[in-house]
């Protein structure tokens, strides 16, 4: 970056769950230093706030941070989001943006991969939960209320393997009444 570029100011609001509240504090001052250390990332300034009980429960706690860094490109930024999921982000400053075709291509492409990569995470654990509910239903034993299919996840290919396996599932219930 030359030093006639305008870097790129931000802020994010970094939130956390957990249990003991003293913990979740240190947890962010460790998320916001290694963000510090991050290849073109300067941390302007950052706003812990107190942990609180979350609503509804008896142990644990949230809270959040609110982090203000300097970047020196908007992949930099676009990187700062995947890697430390902010609740929120907002772009202080420039007011305006210019990229390239290529930068824009670049931040695309990262967006793409990363969500192909969660979709595969998730569709990995969506088949090892229905192992796990079948070997359940298996050994006789029942799916406790509220453990259900994941059925949002399924791709445009995956409808007739899922309506093939609802059968086979049906076909061996009414089997086992008989």
């Amino acid at each position: 970056m030359s030093s006639d570029e305008i870097k790129i100011n931000a802020v994010m609001i970094l939130d956390i769950i957990g249990k003991p509240k003293e913990h979740l504090t240190s947890s962010l001052e460790k998320f916001i230093e290694m963000m510090g250390n991050e290849k073109g990332v300067v941390v302007k300034s950052k706003e812990i706030k107190a942990p609180e009980l979350l609503k509804g429960e008896k142990e644990f706690y949230t809270t959040f941070a609110e982090v203000e860094v300097e970047v020196e490109e908007i992949l930099t930024l676009v990187g700062l989001m995947f890697k430390y999921m902010p609740a929120h982000i907002e772009i202080i400053s420039p007011e305006m943006l210019g990229m390239t075709n290529n930068l824009f291509n670049d931040a695309l492409n990262d967006l793409v991969r990363r969500l192909h990569s969660y979709d595969e995470l998730a569709r990995v654990m969506q088949s090892e939960k229905q192992i796990l509910i079948r070997k359940i239903r298996e050994l006789g034993g029942e799916v406790p209320e509220g453990i259900m299919p994941m059925q949002g996840l399924q791709g445009p290919f995956d409808e007739a393997e899922s309506e093939a396996e609802e059968e086979k599932e049906e076909g061996s219930k009414k089997s086992k009444k008989k």
